[in-house]
């Protein structure tokens, strides 16, 4: 082997690696539209001047035009400015969901799958009946039982996601569990919940982050279907489901239901572009 082959070798494999990671066209759109969408829920009014929650009555239903992007509702409202201002309620509540789901599944998944015998037997069943109900129901049932809210709307809707997050994480600590250098660890004297912190969870977990971001992403839509339904916040809330229930009624102005429908679409499908990117990448 020759010196210029042995100074060539890391080069190739960083170039290698850069390639591997390169990221694709669709998937740097999409990461575009998610940070313009947290944007607009941490910094509104950057993006506009308009009052969402009072209009001007003489500019009702007026159509997408330089003044008004998306157009105006019935009440004369800047039909953006809510779209705007609703991605706050949107995101946040999305992100609790997925918190939630997160945590709770975790947890239950975890114990089930690194102990086993009794623990996991309780856990699998519980797991079982929440799988048995459909999600979008469950989520109901809970937001109908603690209050309609956008909050609860986020706690039904992670409550819903928990034995999803459960079930893959049983799988990979069971995965892991199973692997040479947790088995070592146990020899070389090291205890349970050592072992289960430091070696398993950090290895298992990796699988849970394309699932927490395309939660995220059904997230939204979960909740914006509640909000659609009137289980989130009630009027004037600007949320993106329940601008979409207001503009049903006014089948003549289609704006009304295109502009918040399109952007919370939109967003929904970059967030699973990503959470498709991130699963190939790992």
């Amino acid at each position: 082997m020759t010196l210029a082959s042995l100074s060539s070798t890391p080069r190739v494999t960083l170039i290698g690696r850069l390639t591997g990671l390169r990221v694709p066209p669709i998937v740097i759109l999409s990461f575009l539209v998610v940070a313009l969408a947290i944007a607009w829920s941490l910094a509104p009014g950057l993006f506009t001047g308009y009052d969402p929650v009072n209009g001007t009555p003489a500019q009702k239903l007026l159509g997408p035009s330089a003044a008004h992007w998306f157009g105006t509702d019935h009440l004369g409202r800047d039909l953006y400015a809510r779209v705007v201002y609703g991605t706050a309620s949107s995101v946040a509540s999305a992100l609790i969901a997925v918190v939630i789901g997160v945590f709770a599944g975790g947890i239950i998944g975890l114990l089930a799958g690194f102990f086993g015998g009794w623990v996991d037997t309780v856990f699998a069943r519980l797991v079982d009946v929440l799988l048995a109900i459909p999600k979008f129901l469950l989520a109901v049932i809970v937001v109908t039982a603690i209050g309609f809210d956008t909050t609860n709307a986020a706690i039904a809707t992670g409550v819903s996601a928990v034995a999803l997050f459960a079930r893959v994480m049983r799988s990979e600590v069971i995965k892991t569990r199973a692997a040479t250098f947790v088995e070592s660890s146990f020899l070389l004297g090291g205890s349970r919940w050592h072992i289960l912190w430091r070696h398993v969870l950090p290895n298992a977990s990796r699988s849970v982050l394309p699932l927490a971001v395309l939660q995220f992403g059904d997230s939204i839509l979960v909740i914006a279907s509640l909000a659609f339904l009137g289980y989130g916040d009630p009027p004037p809330a600007s949320d993106w489901g329940l601008m979409i229930s207001i503009g049903k009624d006014y089948l003549k102005w289609p704006w009304l239901v295109y502009a918040p429908a399109l952007v919370t679409i939109t967003t929904v499908l970059s967030v699973n572009r990503i959470s498709r990117w991130l699963r190939k990448t790992d």
